[in-house]
Order: structure tokens, then sequence, then C-alpha cells
């Protein structure tokens, strides 16, 4: 549950074109679809927290650093408030520039 909230609180943060997840196969990054963006976040439970990591493809030309605190921000707060489950770190991967 606290992956899907995660993931669409992500991709609802302006400059992120969506999750991904890379192939062990091949090796190439892959842009989820919204019915399983839930493979673009790791959750990890530990001392009453979850952690959280998360796989992400930007726009082209955005502030990497800007979008990740509002990711952190968003993410922080829906999961929290919607799972009720403390969040500890959250990690962003940023995996794939997109350009369209």
């Amino acid at each position: 549950m606290a992956a899907s909230i995660a993931g669409i609180a992500a991709t609802n943060c302006f400059g992120v074109k969506g999750m991904t997840h890379t192939s062990v196969k091949d090796g190439i990054v892959y842009l989820l679809k919204r019915e399983a963006m839930t493979k673009g976040v790791k959750v990890i439970e530990r001392d009453g927290k979850i952690d959280l990591e998360l796989h992400i493809a930007v726009d082209h030309g955005v502030n990497i650093c800007a979008v990740g605190k509002s990711i952190i921000g968003e993410v922080r707060y829906h999961v929290e408030r919607q799972a009720g489950v403390p969040v500890g770190r959250i990690d962003i991967c940023v995996d794939s520039i997109r350009i369209d």
C-alpha cells in the first residue's frame, strides 16, 4: 500500500515523467505504466518506520535537486497521512532523463 501511495505522489510532482524499473536481464530502464508503478518503489521496514527508495524518470531541463525535494515532501506527507506509517529515509534515484 505504501509503495502505491508513494508512486502516485511522486508522479504527481512537477518534472517527473514517471516511475522506472531497470531490467536485470538487459540493463535497460523502462518507464512504468500507472498500474505497475509499484515496481519503481522499494519499501524497507525497520524500527517501526519505513524507508523508501524511488526510481524515477524526469523531464529534460528540470532542476533535479528541486524535483527531489518536492518528491520527498509530497511522498512523506501522503504516505504518513494515508498509510498511517512514519517515514524514515527517502532516497530518490533518477534513472532516466526523458525528452518529448
